[in-house]
């Protein structure tokens, strides 16, 4: 096994990296491998990358390369897993010295999260209507995004043991196997007990009887497949724009912030490590101020 190799195992067996950091830490690697190979003078040993003769140069080479090809956010993330991986061989013992440490990080345009006004985020959970199973289970989960702040891979990850109506909470693995208990609403609470009322007409012998979430074939939802159900739905309600699972996570927290809630609650419930990450709401919320200063204030108005 490869230092690559090893690497990746310790994300998955050690840092609880989600499948999706490590499948793209991987590609992010290959590529670093593949580029230093093609270099002039590449440090190597027979046809294997030397990792500890790489230097800064040869990192921004390949960075300034990849730059050419892709967006500022993948060679951000190109960044990122370069800074892990070498970081990784110093603490091994591998190699003395980290050539990524000093790499200049890219400027970035800051994006901001995009969330739904209220009125749209309502008229999309309440699109799913009927008493099918099928329409029970999306308004559910449309009720648990909007209203517990979940990422929808929370959300598919919940499992009946995790549902405490009772005590109005739900447990939910974040991201860095980090757990954490998010609130269930009124709403939430009654759209998901109509749901279970029927969830067993989609419970099949060789499905996932512990998930929360059922397909039609009795496995458990996974995130593309909500997306797409969602993508039904933002047409039904017929939305101004289009809307994402995690915008209806966005839109919890906006809504939450413009309504007087602390950011450090705010920071909680949504899982945030970095209170840093939750700050970016402060400035969708004043953005929207700004427009509605703009558009109403007799002081701003055009003369």
């Amino acid at each position: 096994m490869d230092a690559k190799e090893r690497f990746l195992a310790y994300l998955s067996h050690e840092r609880a990296a989600s499948p999706r950091t490590i499948a793209a830490y991987e590609v992010d690697l290959r590529q670093l491998t593949e580029g230093l190979l093609e270099m002039k003078g590449a440090p190597r040993i027979g046809e294997r990358i030397d990792w500890g003769r790489v230097t800064r140069a040869h990192l921004r080479a390949f960075l300034a390369t990849r730059n050419k090809e892709s967006g500022p956010a993948t060679v951000m993330r190109k960044l990122a897993a370069m800074r892990s991986f070498f970081r990784w061989l110093v603490r091994e013992g591998e190699i003395e010295v980290n050539p990524a440490a000093l790499l200049m990080t890219p400027r970035q345009a800051r994006r901001l999260p995009r969330a739904l006004n209220i009125d749209d985020t309502f008229a999309l959970i309440e699109a799913p209507k009927g008493s099918g199973v099928l329409e029970l289970r999306d308004r559910a989960i449309l009720e648990l995004l909007y209203g517990g702040g979940l990422r929808v891979s929370e959300l598919v990850g919940l499992s009946m043991s995790d549902i405490d109506l009772a005590g109005l909470s739900a447990r939910v693995m974040g991201k860095g196997a980090r757990e954490r208990l998010v609130p269930i609403g009124k709403k939430a609470r009654e759209a998901l007990e109509a749901y279970l009322g029927k969830r067993n007409e989609l419970v099949r012998p060789k499905g996932d009887p512990d998930a929360v979430f059922l397909g039609k074939n009795g496995t458990r939802l996974t995130t593309r497949q909500v997306a797409r159900r969602m993508d039904r739905w933002v047409r039904l309600a017929a939305l101004s724009r289009n809307a994402s699972p995690h915008a209806l996570r966005h839109s919890f927290a906006t809504h939450l912030l413009a309504g007087g809630a602390n950011l450090r609650a705010i920071q909680e419930l949504l899982g945030h490590r970095s209170l840093s990450t939750t700050q970016r709401y402060i400035d969708v919320t004043v953005e929207h101020l700004a427009k509605v200063y703009d558009s109403a204030h007799p002081r701003a108005r055009k003369p």
